[in-house]
């Protein structure tokens, strides 16, 4: 039954891809496989569209499933480009050889090289980190210092976050594997999961609100959930989000862990000039300072502006590590969540 709800899922989507328009066969368009569901990214879809003349067709879906999608449909995809978050993610994508190597000198000045793959088999587009929200009311940042901490015995039954099926959290622990090894990272998770004010569950929005209303007193989310809780329409989100402070971690020695959203030109793009002209154009100042303003993400371009808000939340010291790192040690770290029991 699971794998036949799989096959309806990814037929409705392909049946949604053609009713919009999709083909392999036009010159002027670019067939666009996307996880990220704002309202932003579509506004830059017809930007790009107004500047080159080339159509953007839109399927968005889970990573899982788009991932599935191009498997399933080999040579004859007409996917163009896979944009999602998550190094681990983008990662999967190379390790199942579903996107290509691009050669391209706009996307060699645009996007530094840590927020590339080694082969150039994808692109950063935005990073966000991830930090500590802790409340206002009950932490003193002073407090507060690293990831490594927070397994100490003073946070008991005060730490929040979600499930280890949470790419984020996967990524994190990846990071660390990186950093200090597998023993130390099977210390950290087991001792984080001592230390949790609840089973891990919900979003990084939930983890916040359960930090607002006392559940706990120090979550780790990524930085651009506080940005859009802060400007929500809903007063509930803006509430909450008002009653925490932001922390970046591990500012004395690595680096606060970060990730990023993504762009890849798939193995069998029949559009590949077109992709790349989209995800080159996405690299370009004004498509980074608008998705830094509209959704409170980093931009990768170094000559892009960062928001209001995140110049407010200051400078910090990122992790510099190469982020196909993250998604090299992604199978270990879902074992060690598995092995020391965080659900």
């Amino acid at each position: 039954m699971k794998n036949f709800l799989k096959a309806v899922s990814l037929a409705i989507i392909a049946i949604s891809f053609y009713a919009c328009g999709g083909s392999s066969e036009s010159k002027n368009e670019v067939n666009v496989y996307t996880h990220r569901h704002y309202e932003a990214d579509q506004k830059l879809f017809d930007m790009f569209t107004e500047k080159t003349g080339i159509k953007v067709n839109v399927v968005s879906a889970s990573a899982d499933e788009l991932i599935q999608k191009l498997e399933l449909e080999g040579a004859n995809s007409p996917a163009d480009v896979l944009i999602t978050v998550d190094a681990g993610r983008l990662q999967r994508a190379v390790d199942k050889d579903l996107v290509q190597s691009v050669s391209s000198s706009v996307l060699d000045k645009n996007i530094p090289s840590k927020f590339r793959d080694p082969e150039n088999k994808w692109f950063g587009l935005t990073f966000r980190a991830r930090i500590f929200a802790y409340s206002k009311e009950r932490v003193n940042p002073e407090e507060l210092s690293t990831y490594e901490a927070l397994t100490e015995e003073q946070w008991k039954g005060r730490v929040l976050t979600r499930s280890s099926e949470n790419i984020y959290n996967q990524s994190l622990l990846a990071s660390i594997i990186a950093h200090n090894g597998e023993e130390a990272a099977q210390t950290w998770a087991s001792g984080l999961l001592a230390n949790m004010a609840r089973n891990p569950k919900g979003s990084d929005r939930d983890q916040v609100k359960a930090v607002a209303s006392g559940e706990g007193d120090v979550a780790i989310v990524n930085t651009y959930y506080i940005g859009i809780m802060l400007n929500d329409s809903n007063e509930e989100e803006r509430k909450a989000a008002e009653k925490v402070g932001l922390f970046f971690p591990n500012q004395e020695n690595r680096g606060t862990h970060i990730n990023i959203s993504g762009a890849a030109v798939t193995k069998f793009a029949p559009n590949k000039e077109n992709a790349i002209a989209l995800i080159e154009f996405l690299s370009e100042v004004e498509a980074q300072d608008f998705l830094a303003s509209i959704n409170f993400e980093y931009p990768v371009n170094t000559a892009a502006e960062h928001s209001d808000l995140l110049k407010k939340w200051g400078d910090f010291k990122a992790d510099e590590i190469n982020l196909s790192e993250l998604g090299k040690n992604n199978k270990e770290a879902v074992v060690i969540f598995d092995r020391v029991g965080w659900k």
